[in-house]
């Protein structure tokens, strides 16, 4: 599989998503995201050090730092585009440390880059149904050609939910080339809801959008937390959307972590005043 296959698997499609609970499997499974003791070696260069927290289903956990801190290696890491050093990944109980991106997509766990990834030559509908399409028809040649017809139906299903949630009704039919970066910024965002996974990893997702469009953003995604009880694992810069929608944060420096707390417990550290917000931010 190449690169860029990666990156579309890990950003559009799952397939077990929200699966039923055997009775001893609940505490596990809400458990959600878990990172253990996260270490990433790039030569004699370590990029995330020792980092453990956890991103259970219902919460929006934010993971936050200066450039350079350490948060897109441990993106990448939870979701399989790169092999840890040493720790371990879970997923609703099961480990995930060496499974690709594909098996993570099955398992329920689907990401946005900050780089964003769309089909300029589709349509906004088709872009987000592709969310669905490729979680039915994962890796089988015969039903990437061919969907049954009650497939279809789930599929159109899935795309007017999300086009109704993200407001994207009237921008139907038009092509993803010809959306501002706000108006892709939800295409995105819309695709990977689409596909029904439990957990979502938001990279960057404010990256070029104005305050109008990062409030509507927000808003999405804290009523889809809400609604849906998936987990959010978000990494933003903008502090202001990360204060609004976040429950609980992770605070990384130099690789390794920092703090974590609630939204008031972080404005309150002094270590991460000194790290990353700054006196008046903080």
């Amino acid at each position: 599989m190449s690169g860029d296959d990666e990156r579309r698997v890990a950003a559009g499609h799952g397939d077990e998503g929200r699966r039923d609970m055997s009775p001893g499997e609940e505490t596990s499974v809400s458990t959600g995201l878990r990172v253990d003791g996260l270490t990433v070696r790039f030569g004699g260069n370590t990029a995330v050090n020792g980092v453990s927290f956890d991103a259970p289903l219902g919460r929006v956990t934010g993971l936050i730092g200066p450039n350079g801190a350490g948060k897109t290696t441990t993106f990448n890491a939870c979701s399989g585009l790169l092999r840890p050093s040493a720790g371990a990944i879970r997923l609703f109980g099961q480990d995930i440390t060496g499974k690709p991106p594909s098996a993570r997509a099955q398992l329920g766990l689907g990401r946005t880059f900050q780089r964003m990834d769309l089909f300029d030559s589709l349509t906004v509908e088709q872009n987000i149904a592709l969310g669905l399409e490729a979680r039915l028809a994962r890796s089988h040649p015969f039903k990437q050609l061919w969907c049954p017809p009650a497939e279809r139906k789930a599929v159109r299903a899935a795309a007017e939910e999300v086009l109704e949630l993200c407001r994207l009704g009237d921008l139907r039919h038009e092509p993803a080339a010809a959306l501002s970066t706000g108006q892709r910024r939800l295409v995105d965002l819309g695709r990977v809801l689409a596909g029904g996974f439990s957990l979502l990893l938001l990279d960057e997702p404010s990256s070029g959008l104005d305050t109008p469009e990062t409030e509507r953003f927000g808003a999405i995604v804290t009523r889809v937390v809400a609604e849906r009880d998936c987990g959010v694992l978000l990494v933003e810069h903008d502090m202001a959307l990360v204060m609004s929608v976040c429950d609980h944060l992770c605070v990384l420096d130099f690789g390794e972590l920092i703090f974590q707390g609630s939204p008031d417990e972080v404005r309150a550290s002094e270590t991460v005043r000194a790290a990353y917000l700054g006196s008046e931010a903080a």
